[in-house]
C-alpha cells in the first residue's frame, strides 16, 4: 500500500497529527477489507472519511476509483481516476483506471487519448491503440501503426487480421503496396513483404508487377516455395508447360503452402492439360499429392469435370483413380458405371456392376446397370435375371423402374419370349403416361 504523507498546519499540535494519522489509517484499512468482501457501499464510506481527514491524499481518489469501477458507477471513477493524474501526472495506474472505463463504456476516441498518454510510460500500449483505431474506423491510422508495430516487435496474428480488413478497401492498397516496398529494400530476405506485394498486384489486376516482385523473391530467396506459386501462374498464362510443372511440383509438396491454393494450381492446371494433353501424365501426378487429402477428394473431383464436359474416357480414368481410395463411395460408383455405360465399355460395366451386386444387395441401380450391360453384350439370359432381382428392391423410385422394365423387355425380346416383351414394354409405357401432367 502507498499513502501520500499527511499535510500538515504550522501551528498544528504532535498529538493532534498522531490522532488523525490514526483516523485515517483505520478507516483506510476498513476500505480495503470491505473492497476485499465487495462490500463497496461501506469502503466508498470509510474513503470518504480518509478524504475528509486528507482531501489531498491521491491514493484515497485512487481507491475511490477502483470502487466506484467495481460498482460500474463510471463517472464516479472516471472523475477520481482523473483526479489523480491531475494531483500525480505520472501515476500510471490513474490513467489505466481511466482506460478501463473507456473502454467499458465504449468511449473509444477519449480511450485513444488516455492510451496515448499510456504510450509514454509503456510502448506496449501501441497493441491497444491499434484496437481502437479499428474500433474507431481510422484505418489509415491503424495501418501505418501495424505496419510500425511488425517493423519493429514483428508480426502478429491479431494485427495481420486487421491489416487483411483493411486493404480490402483499394484506396488503402497504394499505401500498403509503397510500405512493401521499402519493407523489401530494407529486408530483401524476409519472405513474407514479397508473399504479401504479390498478392496485393494479383488482387489488382497489376500482374506485371506481381511477376516482377515473385522473380525478385526467387533471386533472393532461391528456395522460396512461395515464388513459385506466382511463377505457376505466370507460366501457365504464357502457355509454358514445362515451366508450370516445374513450378507446379515445386508448390504441391511444400508444407508452407495452404492447401486452398494448392488446389487452385491443380484446377488451373486441370483447365491447361484438357487443352494440352500431353500434359496429362503431370496431372496424374499432381493429383497423388492429394491422396490424404480429408477435406477434398481431387480424383473424384477431376472426375465430375470431366462428366460435365462428356468427356467420359477421362472421367472412367479418374473415378478409377478415386475409387481405389474410396472403394464404398456411392455417388461415384454410380457415374462411373454411367460413366462406362456412356463410353460403350459394356463387358467393364457387366463385371464392376455384378461385383456391386454382390457388394450392396438391395441397390437396386447396380443390377439395373448390370441388366443393360448383359443386354448389350447380348447375354439375356443373365440380364433377365439380374433385372428381375432388382426390380424387387426399386422403391418410390418412378424412373428407375421404366428402365429396369425396359431393359426386361430388351432382354425377354432377345431370348424370342414376345409375351413376356410385351408385358415389360407395356409396363414401361403406363408408368411414363402416369408421370405426364
Amino acid at each position: 500500500m502507498l499513502f501520500v504523507p499527511t499535510l500538515l498546519l504550522a501551528q498544528t499540535e504532535p498529538e493532534d497529527v498522531a490522532a488523525v494519522d490514526d483516523k485515517f489509517q483505520n478507516f483506510f484499512y476498513e476500505s480495503l477489507k470491505q473492497k476485499g468482501i465487495e462490500n463497496y457501499d461501506k469502503a466508498i464510506e470509510a474513503l470518504q472519511r480518509c478524504q475528509e481527514l486528507e482531501p489531498n491524499n491521491a491514493v484515497v481518489y485512487f481507491e475511490l476509483g477502483k470502487n466506484y469501477l467495481a460498482q460500474k458507477k463510471y463517472k464516479d471513477a472516471y472523475d477520481n481516476f482523473e483526479k489523480v493524474t491531475q494531483m500525480d501526472p505520472k501515476n500510471r495506474w490513474a490513467w489505466v483506471g481511466m482506460y478501463d472505463v473507456c473502454y467499458d463504456t465504449h468511449d473509444y476516441n477519449q480511450a485513444i487519448i488516455i492510451v496515448q498518454k499510456l504510450i509514454e510510460f509503456k510502448a506496449d500500449y501501441k497493441e491497444d491503440l491499434t484496437s481502437l483505431y479499428m474500433n474507431t474506423q481510422q484505418y489509415d491510422k491503424a495501418l501505418e501503426l501495424i505496419n510500425e508495430l511488425n517493423e519493429k516487435v514483428g508480426r502478429s496474428d491479431k494485427r495481420d487480421l486487421y491489416k487483411a480488413d483493411i486493404l480490402r478497401d483499394a484506396k488503402y492498397q497504394t499505401a500498403e503496396k509503397n510500405n512493401l516496398l521499402d519493407q523489401i529494400k530494407k529486408f530483401p530476405k524476409d519472405e513474407s513483404n514479397y508473399i504479401s506485394l504479390i498478392y496485393l498486384y494479383s488482387q489488382s489486376n497489376q500482374e506485371e508487377k506481381a511477376l516482377e516482385i515473385a522473380k525478385k523473391l526467387e533471386k533472393e530467396i532461391p528456395t522460396s516455395d512461395w515464388a513459385q506459386v506466382s511463377l505457376f501462374k505466370f507460366h501457365l498464362n504464357n502457355g509454358d508447360g514445362d515451366n508450370a510443372v516445374k513450378a507446379m511440383n515445386i508448390v504441391l509438396p511444400s508444407k508452407k503452402i495452404d492447401p486452398k491454393i494448392k488446389h487452385r494450381i491443380l484446377n488451373e492446371f486441370l483447365l491447361f492439360a484438357k487443352n494440352n494433353p500431353k500434359y496429362e501424365t503431370d496431372l496424374d501426378k499432381a493429383i497423388a499429392y492429394f491422396d490424404n487429402d480429408k477435406e477434398v477428394k481431387v480424383a473424384k473431383e477431376i472426375a465430375k469435370f470431366y462428366v460435365s464436359k462428356a468427356d467420359w474416357p477421362k472421367a472412367v480414368k479418374y473415378f478409377e483413380m478415386h475409387l481405389k481410395n474410396a472403394p464404398e463411395d456411392m455417388e461415384s460408383l454410380l457415374l462411373l458405371l454411367q460413366a462406362y455405360t456412356e463410353n460403350n465399355q459394356f463387358e467393364a460395366l457387366a463385371k464392376k456392376a455384378d461385383e456391386l451386386t454382390q457388394l450392396f444387395p438391395t441397390q437396386p441401380q447396380f443390377y439395373y446397370y448390370a441388366g443393360l450391360a448383359y443386354n448389350q453384350l447380348k447375354s439375356f439370359k443373365k440380364a433377365t435375371d439380374i433385372l428381375e432381382t432388382g426390380l424387387d428392391f426399386v422403391i418410390d423410385d418412378t424412373a428407375l423402374e421404366i428402365n429396369f422394365n425396359i431393359q426386361l423387355g430388351e432382354a425377354y425380346n432377345g431370348l424370342g419370349d414376345m409375351k413376356k416383351k410385351e408385358k415389360y414394354f407395356t409396363k414401361a409405357n403406363e408408368l411414363i403416361n402416369k408421370q405426364k401432367p
